[in-house]
């Protein structure tokens, strides 16, 4: 995978990203199977998988709801003030640090035990996200962190009580980034650019569909998987999973 030849600056990102990618795949794998073991049997009981992020690192749940391929039993946690289109965005940033914050999050969603959240944060020091993953084990879901171990233990706290998201959660996946999510260098220019958490975390949590959807199969199961809307027959097909879940995904 690893290109060998000199890359202009354009492609010179692919160049840093690829060990990063492959050292992911090669580290991760149990952590990825533990959590498509919990997703499927989540599944095979009738029970929800939960995505959780903020500002960038929702796009992780939302690369895992509703669309060609995710499980329909995922619900993405967008909540207003820590997605994207908050305005001023300024205001997200200062939002995820809140305390508090995220106990009525957990409370309006609907989680029970036997469903599975798993909290995207890069850095794992913030507030919203720790809390999210504290809420959620005091209600008896499994809590699964993707994160960046390496930018988590370069960087203090920003919890009341000290903690980080790796602190809490039952299982922890790591992106493999390095601290401040960015990586390419220039000459003469002291920051950084091309930023690896959300193109490595999708193809992580990907692979864990992929692997939930096998594990689903061998059980004798029908998994209940998004088929795209742009292929013809598609929208009688999803609307049966849609309706067998009537009333439970967050997203409808």
């Amino acid at each position: 995978m690893r290109l060998e030849k000199p890359l202009k600056t354009t492609l010179k990102y692919f160049q840093e990203l690829l060990p990063i990618l492959e050292t992911a795949i090669q580290t991760q794998e149990k952590n990825i199977q533990q959590l498509s073991r919990w997703m499927a049997n989540a599944i095979a009981k009738n029970h929800l998988i939960y995505v959780f992020g903020a500002g960038h690192a929702g796009i992780i749940a939302e690369e895992m709801c509703y669309r060609a391929g995710s499980l329909v039993p995922t619900n993405a946690i967008l909540t207003p003030g820590l997605t994207l289109n908050t305005r001023p965005l300024t205001l997200e940033t200062k939002l995820e640090r809140l305390p508090g914050f995220a106990a009525l999050i957990v409370e309006e969603c609907g989680m029970v035990a036997g469903d599975v959240l798993i909290v995207h944060s890069n850095s794992g020091r913030n507030t919203v996200a720790i809390e999210m993953a504290e809420s959620a084990k005091a209600k008896g879901i499994l809590v699964v962190a993707l994160t960046s171990v390496a930018h988590s233990q370069s960087v203090q706290s920003r919890h009341p009580q000290g903690w980080k998201l790796m602190d809490i959660a039952d299982l922890v996946i790591d992106n493999c980034g390095v601290p401040g999510d960015a990586l390419v260098t220039f000459k003469g220019f002291d920051q950084k650019s091309g930023a690896t958490s959300t193109v490595v975390g999708a193809a992580l949590m990907n692979a864990a569909i992929c692997e939930t959807v096998q594990l689903l199969i061998d059980e004798g199961l029908s998994p209940p998987v998004f088929r795209s809307a742009n292929l013809d027959g598609s929208d009688a097909y999803n609307q049966q999973w849609l309706d067998h879940y009537a009333g439970r995904l967050i997203y409808i």
